[in-house]
């Protein structure tokens, strides 16, 4: 009698098992009530959750560009300040489930009350979840803020003459600005893009990120067009 087969199909079924054993099932609701009771004891600046559900060894990215290790993290987990509140609601989850490893990305709605006035931010975050022990934890957490529109200010029409013309940031490389029915636009190439006045000579293009303002030389005459991007300028010259 040959019991080679038998004891290695008997050895592999047992070595599954035992496998199997050692992994805590985990669902998408699960981990979707986790992670909405972190985002509950933000207000109160409850730490628990975030001992529980964060490993010793996670790493933490948040909108800002901030990287932290779990001690950074806990202690930045403090009460908001008083006269301010708020909540952060999570909606448009996807998981992915796969043995011991969980990823969950989802938008976190946030409102946030100060003394009385009222403010919105949405986040896009995706937590890598990870069994080990029988625990899931977050090994590592990744956020970014949406772009949103900044406000818009009140449209100075007598200011829009000091605007039209062609700027030019090498030969070849030009955009004019013009108005049209008491709105300014600026355009490039044939596309042309709306601009909003946020404050002063300072306006935005909807759902563009960076701001385009108006330099003004020594004389009081507009001397070229500053397409500023994350801080940083990209000066037009103007020509005509």
């Amino acid at each position: 009698m040959k019991l080679w087969p038998v004891f290695i199909l008997v050895s592999s079924a047992l070595v599954l098992f035992s496998v199997m054993a050692d992994e805590t099932p985990i669902t998408e609701q699960d981990l979707v009530r986790r992670t909405q009771e972190l985002y509950d004891s933000v207000v109160s600046g409850n730490q628990e959750p975030w001992e529980k559900y964060f490993a010793d060894d996670c790493t933490f990215s948040d909108e800002k560009g901030r990287t932290f290790d779990k001690a950074k993290l806990i202690a930045d987990i403090t009460p908001l300040p008083k006269g301010y509140s708020g909540t952060i609601k999570i909606e448009k989850v996807i998981s992915r489930i796969v043995g011991n490893t969980a990823v969950l990305s989802y938008d976190a709605n946030e409102t946030e009350t100060i003394f009385g006035q009222e403010l919105h931010a949405r986040y896009h975050i995706t937590d890598t979840w990870l069994e080990r022990n029988g625990s899931w934890q977050i090994i590592a957490s990744q956020a970014h803020r949406y772009y949103e529109d900044p406000a818009m200010g009140q449209v100075d029409e007598t200011k829009f003459r000091d605007y039209f013309g062609v700027y030019e940031l090498a030969p070849g490389q030009t955009r004019s600005v013009s108005a049209y029915d008491g709105n300014l636009f600026i355009e490039r190439n044939g596309k042309k893009e709306e601009l909003l006045r946020e404050s002063g000579d300072l306006f935005f293009r909807k759902g563009v990120e960076g701001r385009i303002l108006f330099r003004y030389d020594a004389k009081g005459k507009v001397d070229a067009l500053i397409d500023r991007r994350n801080n940083e300028d990209v000066v037009w010259k103007k020509v005509k």
